[in-house]
């Protein structure tokens, strides 16, 4: 079990604001009354998907994805960018794995806000266990997924840090901080499982 309260404490000391909900439901109605008219972009996120929160935002927002046939750079000039993460310690640290590069970069540099929605089997104790968990759980998962021909997705156990060309695991950001090239991060937390 996730010590929010931990948590919130050092995501906070970092610069990051916080918000906490019991369930996806309860997250989805509160994110999608704050971004209501906004321009919303959002980079692959299974935790968005499992959540429905891009179908809701659709009735009264602007949503740029790659998944509704936008470009990369379309979701990445939107005002506001939603994304999850790989893995996130409960001593603050944010870690994202990606492979195109769009997501990483979109949690970096600017929006005007973003918001990491965060669901409990994201969590973990230190920074060693959220990054052997974006490496060997999510990783994994999403080469599976995805359908690629890497090591991980054909056994499903580990990272084996391949050189297969379908590599999906290309580039990796460790958000120590808010970054200042952004303008306002939210952390939300979310009791339940969401996504890898």
């Amino acid at each position: 079990m996730p010590d929010y309260e931990k948590l919130r404490k050092n995501l906070e000391a970092r610069g990051f604001d916080v918000t906490y909900f019991d369930t996806a439901a309860e997250a989805v109605d509160y994110l999608d009354r704050k971004l209501d008219g906004k321009a919303v972009g959002h980079g692959g996120s299974i935790t968005l998907r499992d959540m429905g929160l891009i179908e809701r935002l659709q009735r009264h927002a602007t949503v740029r994805s790659h998944w509704l046939g936008d470009s990369f750079a379309d979701a990445a000039a939107s005002s506001v960018y939603l994304t999850s993460v790989n893995g996130l310690a409960e001593t603050g640290e944010l870690i994202n794995i990606d492979g195109t590069g769009n997501r990483v970069a979109s949690t970096i540099f600017g929006h005007e806000e973003v918001y990491f929605l965060v669901g409990s089997n994201k969590i973990a104790p230190d920074y060693d266990a959220a990054l052997w968990r974006a490496r060997n759980v999510a990783s994994p998962k999403n080469a599976q997924r995805l359908g690629k021909k890497t090591p991980c997705a054909v056994r499903g156990d580990k990272c084996y840090d391949c050189k297969s060309p379908e590599r999906i695991c290309r580039a990796l950001a460790v958000l120590w901080e808010k970054p200042t090239g952004i303008g306002r991060a939210e952390v939300v937390l979310i009791d339940e499982p969401l996504g890898y």
